[in-house]
Parts: structure tokens; sequence; C-alpha cells
């Protein structure tokens, strides 16, 4: 249960929904009810979908490309850092990857729930470098499940947002969701800064052994 309390906690505060909502009620302005819940519902499959990939396939990749799980650690640290700070900023819109341009290009999409929603907007490379690392963290096989218990937690509750987006937008605004997003944004710098330190300490630790 700790285990996936705290994969849940980790990525809800990395991918931040609760930032999406304004991005996702103006790029669904237009929409009827029925169409923002069937993006609801595609974004968060596709999320789960993304997700789930990351966790079992990203350490191939790092193999393939010989890059070690501390660099990753301090690379994913890194950019969870720069995430945190811009939810702490309230600029969390550009770090997300959705400036003007892919605004209006999404405008245009018949679909937008795998992108830009999916990715980068939610599944972006700070989440994905955070199960990567989490998968050397859990190998046994009922770790692994509950990991991949709360990443459908997680889907789920990105559904609820998304679909609630112009409930929650009407009732907390823009200011109340600034304000939760920079109190979500302290914690993820905390988790950034708890996995670049991990990834020194173990450098370190290497070193002094050699």
């Amino acid at each position: 249960m700790e285990i996936f309390i705290y994969v849940f906690a980790a990525l809800f505060s990395v991918i931040n929904p609760l930032g999406a909502v304004p991005i996702f009620v103006g790029l669904t302005q237009d929409d009827t009810k029925e169409e923002r819940s069937r993006i609801s519902l595609w974004t968060a499959v596709n999320v789960f979908i993304i997700l789930i990939i990351s966790f079992f396939i990203g350490q191939y990749v790092l193999n393939f490309f010989g890059i070690s799980i501390d660099a990753l650690r301090i690379a994913g640290g890194l950019i969870i850092l720069n995430s945190g700070f811009a939810l702490l900023t309230g600029r969390f819109n550009k770090t997300r990857g959705v400036n003007k341009k892919v605004e209006n290009d999404a405008q245009k999409r018949n679909d937008i729930a795998l992108t830009p929603l999916a990715i980068p907007m939610l599944a972006g490379p700070g989440s994905m470098s955070l199960l990567i690392a989490l998968y050397q963290d859990y190998e046994a096989l009922n770790q692994q499940i509950l990991v991949c218990i709360a990443i459908a937690a997680v889907a789920i509750v990105i559904f609820l947002v998304l679909r609630s987006a112009n409930y929650l937008s009407r009732i907390l605004g823009a200011s109340g969701i600034v304000a939760i997003s920079r109190i979500i944004g302290f914690i993820v710098i905390a988790i950034g800064v708890q996995y670049i330190s991990s990834a020194v300490v173990n450098i370190l630790k290497t070193l002094t052994t050699v």
C-alpha cells in the first residue's frame, strides 16, 4: 500500500492534471459536453498507455543508448525541478509544451486527445523519467503490479478532472488553480531534489569504492 500511495502521489504531483484545466477548457470551448467527455476519456487512456510503456520499456531504451540510471535520475530530476519552479511561478503552460502555436494547431485538429493533451501536456518527460527510475526501485512482480495500479488510478483522476474541467474552472477560477498548482509545485521540487541527491550519492559511493 505504501508503494501505491508513493507512486500515485509522485505521479499526480508531476503530471498535475489541475494545471491542465485552463488549457483543456480553451481547446474544447466549442465542443459539446459529450465530445468533451470523449476527449477526456481518450486522453486518460493515452496517458495510461504512454506511462505503462515508459515504465516497462524505458530501461531497454537506456541500455540501448548506454545511459546509466543515475544519469537518468539527474536529468529527470532537473526536468522535474524545472516543472516545479514553473508551477510555483505560474509558468506551467510553457513547460507543458503548449504555446500559442500549439493551441492554434490543436484547434484545427479533429482529435486532440493524444496530442497535445496526453503528450506532451500530461505525460511529459518528467513523468516518463520518474517511471523509468521507479522500475529500478521496484523489480518484484507484486511491486510492479502496484505501480501499474497507481498509474491506472492517476489516469482515472485525469479523466475525472478533465471531464469536470469546465465546472472546476468556474468554481476554482484562475487564481484557485494557480494557488493549488503552486502547492503541488513545492512537492514536485522536493521530488526532483530527492532524485538528484540519490543519484549523486550513488555516484559518490561508486567512486569511493573504485
